[in-house]
This record gives structure tokens, sequence and C-alpha cells, in this order.
């Protein structure tokens, strides 16, 4: 099986920069963006092994129904709360700006053994390549080794 990047993300211009992102860097790896936490779980309910990494937002906006009412698409919370009741397999970055539910999120991935990076969105889209991006690679590939001298090897 395919290692998998999995990605709860309903901000189509985050979810295009999140992309050419991976694309460049990991292009190896499955990317699987989500828009709504059911069809997430779905998939993790039969992948969760060849995740590598999960990264979360939490506000997600609601979609149109087939009958005109909004439909409540979940939250990054309940994602959490499935990967809590699980063993851990690999890191998960929380990328939501509500405070209160990337708090939630970390405790209860914390105390289900889970390893955790938060990285708050701001500057519209310049946080994915300069603080996301950053926690991706750093779990895909490492720290940067340096020598010395302080360069990176």
């Amino acid at each position: 099986m395919a290692k998998k990047i999995v990605i709860l993300e309903d901000n189509a211009e985050r979810r295009a920069v999140m992309r050419a992102c991976i694309a460049d860097r990991f292009y190896t790896f499955e990317s699987h963006f989500f828009d709504e936490v059911a069809e997430m779980i779905t998939l993790l309910e039969t992948h969760l092994a060849d995740a590598l990494v999960i990264s979360l937002d939490n506000d997600l906006d609601m979609k149109p129904g087939a009958d005109g009412h909004a439909v409540d698409v979940g939250e990054g919370r309940q994602v959490a709360e499935f990967l809590a009741a699980r063993a851990p397999v690999c890191p998960v970055i929380i990328h939501t700006s509500n405070t209160n539910a990337a708090v939630a999120m970390t405790e209860s991935l914390h105390a289900a053994g889970w390893k955790t990076k938060r990285v708050v969105p701001m500057d519209d889209t310049e946080w994915i390549e300069d603080d996301w991006f950053f926690a991706m690679r750093r779990i895909l590939v490492g720290p940067i080794k340096r020598n010395r001298s302080g360069s990176p090897t």
C-alpha cells in the first residue's frame, strides 16, 4: 500500500497551496484531501495504518444540500476523537485558528499517545508555505542535520 498524507481542509485556496507544496517535495506519497469529516473517517477506517501524517482543520463550512438547506459536514475535533480511540500510527498537524478546538484536539490525542504539532493559520495562505509545510517536512524527513559550523549537511 502507498503511504498517505491525509488532510482535512475545506478552503479551496488553502488546499491548492497545500497540494502544490506536497506535489513539489513529496510527490512519491499519496495525498488525500477532505472537506467532510465522514469521508475522511471512511478512508481512515481502512487505511489508517498507511498514514504518514494527518493534518486537521477544525471549523468546516457547511455545504448546500440537495434540498437547498445547509448540511453540517462536521469538525476536526470529531476526527481527533476518532483517532484518539485508536493506536497512534503517525503525527497529527492541527492547523486551526480556533484555539479552544486546537487545545481540545491536542489534549485528546496526547492522552491517547499521538504526537501533534500545532500550526496557526494567519496572513491569508502565507502560513502554509512558512509554517505548515515546514511542520510537514520535519515530520516526513526529520530535522535538518547541521555540521559543527551550523551549516546544513
